[in-house]
């Protein structure tokens, strides 16, 4: 997948339909928000969670087939879909998952030891607070499913192929890796997070399919979820 060129009018439609649903989602929370609707009063109502993640990661599910049916890509070569891929990607989805742990952890003891107390991230923040049913429940399940699976396809599947493709293949590497961690929008996290977009991507490059970095990525994401979830205990 890494080696096939899509047609610009494709990724010009797939990043279209995604802002759309985005601002659709936006501007439905809003008017629930005007109107008193239960579950849209505040900013981390679950009503809210919802309608945010779903315009986003949850339209990017809908939008998959779509993309892949308009280039001819079958969801299986897109993603690898055979058992010898399964194992493959298994195997260096864990070594890069433990290398992006370790980068994480010497970042947050280098800023402790510099005296930096970044602000938690919005989604600990709601993972804190949260009742468990159903934002906990929900949000595990984003974070592990919904997230990895659509951030792999649009930011190694889609873009980082598009630009690579397109004859820039430094600005592919860095810059959709400097997105994919200012979408985060965390500067507390920045740099793990832009650090492991350059270790997926080059999990995307080494495998040619998305299986690696999105098993990766949920992987990453279930171990800090763990860890949040001991630390409040």
């Amino acid at each position: 997948m890494s080696k096939k060129s899509w047609r610009i009018e494709t990724v010009l439609l797939f990043l279209g339909a995604q802002f759309f649903c985005f601002c659709f989602a936006m501007l439905a929370g809003n008017l629930l928000h005007k109107f008193h609707v239960v579950n849209f009063q505040r900013d981390n109502d679950f009503g809210f969670i919802l309608l945010a993640t779903l315009g986003f990661q949850g339209a990017t599910w809908i939008l998959i087939p779509i993309f892949l049916r308009l280039n001819e890509v079958r969801l299986r070569d897109a993603f690898g879909l055979n058992i010898w891929n399964f194992f493959r990607a298994v195997v260096w989805a864990i070594a890069v998952v433990i290398a992006a742990l370790a980068l994480e952890f010497l970042y947050e003891f280098i800023l402790q030891k510099i005296g930096w107390h970044p602000k938690s991230q919005t989604a600990v923040e709601l993972l804190n607070n949260a009742p468990l049913w159903p934002t906990g429940i929900y949000l595990g399940f984003f974070a592990v499913v919904l997230a990895p699976v659509a951030e792999e396809f649009i930011f190694r599947g889609v873009l980082f192929t598009f630009v690579k493709n397109f004859g820039l293949p430094k600005l592919a590497w860095i810059g959709v890796s400097l997105l994919f961690a200012l979408v985060h929008g965390d500067a507390g996290i920045f740099a793990p997070l832009f650090f492991l977009a350059l270790m997926l991507t080059w999990l995307y490059e080494k495998t040619e399919n998305l299986l690696a970095p999105i098993l990766a990525h949920a992987l990453f994401n279930t171990a800090n979820l763990v860890a949040l979830i001991y630390q409040n205990r």
